[in-house]
């Protein structure tokens, strides 16, 4: 069998889903009765591939970890390490290493997201697929389908590629996946205009969407990479992730880093072999000894378990981070992008108004629980007081398909969600499904379908009359009413220019809308046909504002993101009305604008940008939308989390700087290109997650601001030294112990600290802001000058008084870890006074932490291996209390700075120094 001759595919100058069927079936070359060939079906295989989605090309496994090494700061401590190494500190350069090694262990498995967010995409599609091939319908492999397929859709089948529809009975599918819409999309074989946005095109179906109720069939226009799901693969795949503002702020900290140590570290050499005519051996490992003494080795390990220590945390508040760096990330959020559908929203269609002939009433609750009632005028309204409420949830619960059951505490829908929000306000209305269906078995059912636009079903009661229960569109169930009733029951004239008001009124909240009516019947009717339906004289019972409502806890988050100086932008792929609606719920903001994906595509890069900052909602919003809008905000240099479940959110996830994917409802795609994953599905969780951000940020300033100056410290020292060529007051194995026990033990307990009490009272920090901080910077140098001259003042204090070498280096150690043991108690907050309860005790980790490096330092001073290894030698009772003063002294003189710090920073809005 051939196929009929016709236009070339490259002919077509409308896309799919702007040609009529028969238009499309001639392009494609196929007898809509009759399918494909088997030998086209070859030809077309071998011209188009296989219906799945390439696999993108791979960095092999040695290559990633060798790259975890291309890092300026890692190149520093490797050069650490082998000078340590050189000097004969074996245990000290194997420290050092595995540091090394374990932030390449930590970043190689981080590595491979994307790779791992195509694959989920490529499981989205569907494994079989029903097919007319010769003129016989068959099951095939999904994998085998070539454009010109006839394919045939019913009720749970995923469509397995881009489909033409040509025949439609009752077809909905859901499109979540694809567009953001909460609602399954009613779909018609009728052309759509050629510039349909994609929620739009209902001529269409999709790869990777869900059929949720009906029957279709419709011919494969697009297979595999050339799908709409095939090119958001592509467009992930194209993507560059976003480095956290944490790693560019340690890359050029890490560069300044090495150039002021490498450049001290040749200015001490020069100066001692050219000025005091040192040998340039000595002066060399006096120069080595400076640059160890510099350079920050606990501080990658320390910036890794803080930030280890805020995934643990976050994952107490439902949020889990796949990626370490966005811990910080999210402290320095300015934009949260979200999605409107599941996260904002419950996903979970609501009745949230009954409009009757006595007016509106408010229905209470949210989601598919059946908890909440009736309110009129803000006043509680019981069935009991409204007969009229028992007959709505009659007709809701009998002319319905959905069913509603609670499982392990949680009630679960099956069937369509509008559906599934009926049944639950016959709940309210206090209907017992099973004795109402015992009361009034079905007999009979018109079922919806598009062309009639309404649902009706047949009943029979044990007096044997007839109960006729209709739903579906109101300007179609309007037309077949006579009659209304009001709340008591009592019939009412029909007055349909008060009802046409009240639905504008609810459909320009963004509701969708639903008539509820019957009819009585004296005696028995054996069925339920169109003219039974069609003879009218129903009795209008409802109008039923449905809505996908805000949550609770998102309004609240949402409020506290505003308070935090944190704006909040909604961008859906559902209607512009309905996000709107959302929006002003959510208080997004006093005027809350909407932007149309069909805006966004006549405006420029520039535009956009300007556009982007002054509208709240973005709705009709395609992957690529999604995609350009992250990149605008991104280009006025915000720091953009992007919240999203779809796999049309999966590129701009990537993109954004903090991905957050659902957990419970999102796709395996969104979740693997997103950082982090919310177990709950909840937006309050997002704005904990920034709050547990900015405290991990906070705690890492802290962290950077208590070692820095150990190492400032100790390498004045010994710049110091040579300037004034002394003997060198610490060697440079005390100097690598000195900084490993810092690190390990008081630094790491800064890490424990509990957010300032105003952490979500400041305004989000300037992403450019570098980590060092002008204030930081004079904080680590002035806390660094103490212990050089506490360090230095104690070495000559005990040369002075007939101390040997080894004792005068020993007291000179413990003076440099014990004034850090005061300062630490300054840094538990980096101007608040900490001369307090609270500031000595309020963190039983720094007080373990204390205790254990008292305990070391006890053996570093005493232990004879200990003495051997590192040069030192007992202090005697004098000596400790002279260190002990040097350690009161730091603390006193650092809360001096802090208050005056305070005094200048009393008026700044954001409090930060």
């Amino acid at each position: 069998m051939t196929n009929p001759p016709s236009r070339a595919p490259a002919d077509i100058r409308l896309p799919h889903h702007a040609l009529s069927a028969n238009d499309c079936l001639a392009d494609l070359d196929v007898r809509r009765h009759e399918g494909l060939s088997a030998d086209e079906v070859a030809a077309r295989l071998a011209r188009h591939g296989p219906n799945t989605l390439p696999a993108p090309p791979r960095t092999g496994p040695l290559k990633r970890f060798l790259l975890q090494f291309h890092n300026v700061l890692i190149y520093v401590l490797l050069a650490a390490g082998v000078i340590t190494l050189v000097l004969g500190h074996h245990v000290d350069s194997g420290v050092i290493f595995g540091v090394v090694v374990i932030n390449a262990i930590i970043g190689f498995l981080q590595e491979g997201k994307a790779e791992r967010a195509l694959d989920a995409i490529r499981d989205m599609l569907s494994p079989r697929a029903q097919v007319l091939r010769d003129g016989r319908r068959q099951e095939i492999e999904a994998s085998g389908l070539v454009p010109g397929d006839i394919v045939f859709l019913a009720s749970g089948d995923k469509v397995p590629a881009d489909l033409r529809l040509f025949e439609v009975r009752s077809l909905r599918i859901e499109e979540a996946v694809l567009t953001g819409e909460s609602l399954a999309v009613e779909k018609s074989p009728d052309a759509v205009a050629d510039d349909a946005s994609l929620g739009d095109r209902r001529s269409m179906a999709y790869s990777g969407t869900l059929v949720t109720y009906g029957q279709g069939s419709g011919v494969v226009v697009a297979s595999g990479a050339e799908t709409e799901i095939g090119r958001i693969s592509a467009m992930l795949t194209a993507v560059e992730s976003m480095t956290t503002p944490l790693l560019r702020q340690m890359a050029g900290f890490s560069a300044l880093l090495t150039w002021v140590i490498l450049a001290v570290a040749v200015v001490a050499f020069a100066f001692g072999t050219l000025v005091r005519g040192y040998a340039p051996d000595d002066m060399f490992l006096a120069a080595v000894g400076l640059a160890v003494a510099a350079i920050p080795e606990g501080l990658p390990a320390i910036m890794t378990i803080t930030l280890a220590i805020g995934v643990q945390r976050m994952a107490r508040r439902r949020a889990i981070i796949r990626r370490l760096p966005a811990v910080e990330a999210l402290g320095s959020v300015t934009v949260i992008c979200s999605d409107k559908t599941g996260t904002l929203t419950r996903n979970e269609m609501t009745v949230q108004r009954v409009i009757t002939a006595d007016g509106r009433l408010d229905v209470t609750g949210a989601g598919y629980a059946p908890r909440g009632g009736f309110e009129r005028d803000g006043h509680d309204l019981s069935p009991d007081q409204a007969p009229l409420l028992t007959e709505i949830g009659r007709v809701a619960l009998l002319c319905n398909d959905a069913e509603l059951t609670l499982e392990h505490e949680e009630w679960r829908m099956v069937g369509d969600p509008t559906e599934g929000a009926l049944v639950t306000l016959a709940l309210k209305a206090g209907i017992d499904p099973r004795r109402q269906r015992e009361e009034l078995p079905r007999d009979d059912v018109i079922p919806f379908e598009s062309e009639h636009r309404f649902m009706a079903t047949l009943h029979h009661d044990h007096e044997g009359d007839a109960h006729i229960l209709l739903k579906g569109a109101p300007e179609r169930v309007l037309e077949l009413c006579s009659t209304c009733l009001s709340l008591d029951g009592v019939p009412q004239p029909f007055d349909a220019e008060a009802w046409q008001r009240a639905m504008d009124e609810a459909a320009g909240e963004g509701m969708r809308l639903l008539a509820v009516a019957e009819r009585h019947e004296s005696g028995r009717n054996e069925s339920l046909d169109f003219d039974d339906v069609e003879r009218g004289n129903f009795v209008l019972l409802a109008v039923l504002g449905i809505t996908d409502p805000p949550r609770d806890e998102a309004v609240k988050a949402v409020a506290n993101c505003l308070a935090a100086g944190i704006h909040v932008k909604m961008i859906t792929g559902d209607h512009a009305a309905t996000a709107k609606a959302i929006g002003q719920q959510l208080g997004l903001a006093r005027e809350v604008r909407a932007v149309t994906g069909a805006e966004i595509e006549q405006l420029d890069d520039e535009a956009l940008e300007k556009v982007v900052i002054e509208t709240e909602i973005f709705a009709r919003a395609s992957p690529e939308h999604k995609l350009r809008l992250v990149q605008a905000l991104q280009a006025r240099g915000e720091v953009v989390a992007m919240t999203g479940d779809g796999v049309n959110d999966a590129p701009a996830l990537k993109r954004a700087d903090v991905g957050v994917a659902m957990g419970h409802k999102g796709t395996e795609a969104a979740k693997e290109a997103a950082e982090m994953v919310l177990a709950d599905d909840n937006f309050a969780s997002v704005a904990a997650a920034v709050e547990e951000g900015r405290t991990v940020y906070d705690n890492l300033k802290k962290a950077v601001a208590y070692i820095l100056p150990t190492n400032i410290g100790q390498a004045g020292i010994v710049f110091f030294a040579v300037l004034l060529g002394l003997t060198m007051p610490i060697t440079p194995a005390q100097i690598l112990w000195v900084n490993m026990i810092t690190a390990v033990t008081l630094a790491l307990a800064l890490a424990f600290e509990d957010a300032e009490p105003d952490i979500m009272q400041r305004r989000p920090r300037d992403p450019r802001e570098p980590l060092l901080t002008g204030f930081l910077v004079w904080r680590i140098i002035f806390v660094g000058l103490l212990l050089v001259a506490g360090g230095m003042g104690m070495f000559l204090w005990e040369l002075d008084q007939g101390a040997s070498i080894e004792a005068a280096r020993t007291a000179a150690v413990n003076a440099v870890l014990i004034g850090e043991v005061f300062y630490l108690f300054n840094m538990r907050s980096l101007t608040g006074p900490v001369l307090n309860p609270d500031g000595f005790l309020g963190n039983r980790y720094v007080l373990w932490a204390i205790g254990l490096l008292l305990v070391c330092q006890a053996l570093f001073t005493y232990l004879p291996a200990m003495q051997a290894l590192f040069g030192t030698e007992g202090l005697p009772l004098a000596a400790w209390l002279r260190i002990l003063g040097f350690g009161v002294a730091v603390l006193l003189l650092v809360e001096a700075e802090k208050w005056l710090v305070r005094r200048r920073i009393r008026r700044r809005p954001n409090g930060d120094a």
